[in-house]
């Protein structure tokens, strides 16, 4: 197909100049003929590339992101216009998206300082959560393929390698081989299982590895066994290359890139959270390391992967509702031993039935409590012994395959304080009491749960007090030792 010339104008869209010419499409500004409405933002036009010469995936990936770009949503996502009739010009009209990809960082002189990778790993991170949400798998991520707004958020660009969930996957049924940019698919895509989300984490881990240490983990195979050795082939680690870089994110970076899809994050909301939450980040022998893996690991893991049997993938949002962030909002003062309890059993209740399930525990205090004081450490000690409070909440529950992390958050709008949290770390489930602040402010405090319940962004869990400790006791001197009270 030859080149669109400026000016021509194409079912009502007026070409302009050509912005981008890659090996499977061309990309135009467009705008609107006279007469037509004006959408409220600018366009592009992406024409697929189908000449002589051109593989079947040109004409199968623009079917692909056709479907798929009709039916995503949100602000990480172009917003979808118009498409052309593939029998005659096939084309995709879309929202253009103001901002720099990540290859921007790549090819600038010096690497970006941690904070900021930090801070772009979140964004990836948030945006592919959005699209597991959607039952949406990408499976192409890349830096060209991430643009970065203006205002820090990510936009995920070129869906025509994706699966979306809820329709037919073309790639897989027409082309029958790995398919992705070889330096980026994780080990599943390289022996062709396809609509995993944590082969979406596994691409952001690649991209933070880039980053930081300005190489790529595995390389850029160009053949079929070169691809293969990531099935049981650890990359270097990141302090190997840069020795300053800290342990924390070297431990996020390769728990991404793990072989196996279930030793990595389960979820891309997870990986933002451990990314935003540094200090809650459970250090390992594997942020610690400075020397690649021994060869004969390496041996034992070829042997392993030779004869593994890859199971089907999950649904996306089958996997991110098995594996919740769930907040449990603990009050701190004027707080009886029974609501304590029964918030430590309805969070007992909530990991049990979900393994692999995050729990953060929060508590929020007033600005007050922190500048009442002259003491220069006043606080950074109030919030320690805040934290100290949690963790013992937390200590009788059974928190085995499990991450945990406590947070102290200073607000005079309770309510506000813990949908901000919510919504910010991709909450799905607070558990939280009926009446948060105990018995005495019940009364003037009581809209903070109705408010948490009428606009959280996830599911909320209202707990009422447990039977009364003197009945617990009554019960247990009475022979019945049902109750396990942990205190």
């Amino acid at each position: 197909m030859k080149l669109l010339e400026p000016g021509s104008v194409l079912d009502g869209f007026v070409v302009e100049a050509c912005v981008y010419a890659g090996g499977m499409a061309h990309i135009y500004r467009v705008h609107y003929a006279d007469g037509a409405p004006d959408p409220g933002f600018p366009m592009v036009m992406k024409v697929p590339r189908m000449t002589a010469g051109d593989g079947a995936e040109n004409i199968v990936s623009f079917e692909v992101e056709h479907q798929i770009m009709q039916v995503l949503t949100g602000p990480h996502v172009p917003r979808f216009v118009a498409a052309g009739d593939l029998e005659r010009t096939p084309y995709l009209v879309m929202e253009y998206v103001q901002g720099r990809t990540l290859q921007h960082w790549l090819d600038a002189p010096e690497l970006p300082p941690v904070d900021e990778v930090v801070q772009l790993g979140a964004a990836m991170a948030y945006a592919v959560h959005s699209l597991h949400q959607q039952n949406t798998v990408h499976l192409d991520l890349k830096p060209a393929n991430v643009l970065i707004r203006p205002d820090g958020g990510a936009v995920l660009l070129d869906f025509g390698l994706s699966c979306n969930a809820l329709y037919p996957d073309l790639l897989a049924e027409q082309l029958r081989k790995a398919v992705g940019s070889p330096a980026w698919i994780a080990p599943e895509q390289v022996v062709g299982v396809r609509g995993d989300p944590r082969s979406d984490v596994f691409a952001i881990g690649v991209m933070l590895y880039q980053l930081l240490t300005g190489e790529l983990p595995f390389g850029e195979p160009q053949t079929t066994g070169g691809l293969r050795q990531r099935l049981w082939m650890d990359p270097p680690p990141p302090r190997q290359r840069k020795p300053e870089l800290p342990s924390w994110l070297q431990e996020v970076v390769l728990r991404c890139l793990a072989q196996e899809a279930a030793q990595r994050y389960p979820s891309a909301a997870h990986l933002a959270f451990d990314l935003l939450h540094p200090d809650q980040v459970h250090v390992t022998s594997r942020g610690l390391a400075t020397q690649g893996t021994g060869a004969w690991i390496h041996f034992k893991r070829w042997i392993k992967a030779a004869g593994m049997h890859y199971q089907p993938s999950p649904l996306p949002v089958q996997q991110i509702d098995e594996v919740p962030i769930v907040m449990v909002a603990v009050p701190h003062q004027d707080v009886s031993d029974a609501t304590l309890y029964s918030l430590r059993q309805a969070a007992a209740r909530s990991l049990g039935t979900r393994p692999g399930a995050r729990l953060a525990c929060v508590t929020v205090i007033s600005p007050g409590q922190t500048s009442s004081t002259r003491d220069e450490d006043s606080e950074t000690s109030v919030h320690r012994r805040y934290i100290t409070q949690l963790r013992q909440w937390l200590q009788p529950l059974d928190l085995t395959g499990h991450q945990t992390s406590c947070h102290v958050l200073e607000s005079g709008d309770v309510a506000q304080a813990l949908l901000n949290y919510a919504t910010g770390n991709r909450v799905s489930v607070i558990v939280m009491g009926a009446a948060t602040h105990g018995l005495k402010t019940q009364r003037f405090l009581a809209t903070v749960p109705i408010k948490v319940a009428v606009d959280a962004p996830c599911t909320v869990i209202l707990v009422k007090q447990a039977l009364p400790f003197e009945r617990l006791k009554a019960e247990d001197e009475r022979g019945r030792d049902d109750w396990d009270v942990p205190f």
